[in-house]
């Protein structure tokens, strides 16, 4: 279980790569990856017997510890594991000059939907997606559509994905060099807030229909994201969203965040969104 957020399992993710070949071809599973930082330490259980101290007298009142210090710990060392590994993965796609982008969103704010439509209609060097979900491969099909490489993880109970998964389905995918990589996070805007994944920048897709108020009942997201969409545009004469405002209250998060508006359905404001992608490519090393 992640000792950080409370979520995920033992597996720390499957991991699958599949074929666009026909029904006869394998699929690749990582079957045995686990997420190591589900053990990297060891909490204290008290079972309710009484704390002597050495001369065999019961602890007071004020010798009681609180549970709230390892966790505090657990949390640091957890985050300080992704951390690590995050960097190594920023540097192995570094070498290889690949744009890797953390796709954030609250579910059904229509990241699935821009992804097809941007790797449809950019057609600027090669595309892959790491695709994640907690169950199925619809998402990761949809891509496939398109004729994009894609690598599905599945988290199960887990509501985020880590630096680990993130290599593991790296090393699966093997992207080539110079290729736009989209990681398409679980829907959810909260954890994936915390866990660096390697990437160049975090973007967060929001809805018009999820209220103007986003920001500041999820400040930590917008506080670490380089680029918001706000998409659906094309739906703001039928809710009641006002973009000025929300522009506003990014920026009292995150002073330099970029705010595009866009409507992945109609197209609206999709082409500020291929020139910010262009701007952010980087040569191989």
């Amino acid at each position: 279980m992640c000792a950080t957020c409370g979520c995920g399992g033992e597996t720390g993710g499957l991991i699958t790569v599949p074929h666009q070949h026909g029904p006869g071809d394998d699929h690749a599973h990582d079957d045995h990856a686990h997420d190591d930082h589900a053990h990297d330490d060891h909490t204290h259980h008290d079972h309710g017997h009484p704390r002597h101290d050495h001369a065999g007298h019961e602890h007071g009142a004020d010798h009681v510890h609180l549970p709230i210090t390892e966790t505090v710990t657990l949390e640091q060392r957890v985050l300080a594991k992704n951390d690590r590994q995050a960097q190594e993965n920023r540097a192995w796609l570094a070498e290889r000059g690949i744009l890797a982008l953390n796709m954030t969103s609250s579910p059904g704010a229509g990241k699935t939907t821009l992804l097809v439509r941007t790797i449809r209609e950019l057609g600027a060097g090669p595309i892959a997606v790491i695709e994640g979900d907690q169950e199925t491969l619809l998402d990761a099909e949809r891509i496939m559509a398109t004729g994009c490489r894609v690598a599905q993880i599945n988290t199960g109970a887990g509501c985020h994905l880590d630096a680990a998964m993130t290599r593991r389905a790296l090393d699966m995918l093997a992207p080539e060099s110079g290729s736009l990589l989209f990681i398409e996070n679980v829907g959810n805007l909260v954890c994936p807030a915390l866990f660096d994944l390697g990437e160049r920048g975090k973007v967060v897709v929001i809805s018009v229909t999820e209220g103007t108020d986003k920001p500041l009942k999820y400040p930590h997201m917008f506080s670490v994201a380089t680029l918001v969409l706000i998409n659906k545009i094309d739906l703001l004469p039928y809710v009641d969203f006002d973009p000025v405002r929300f522009g506003e209250l990014a920026r009292s998060v995150n002073p330099g965040v970029r705010i595009l508006e866009i409507s992945a359905s109609t197209g609206a404001g999709l082409g500020q969104w291929y020139e910010w992608l262009s701007a952010q490519r980087v040569p191989v090393r």
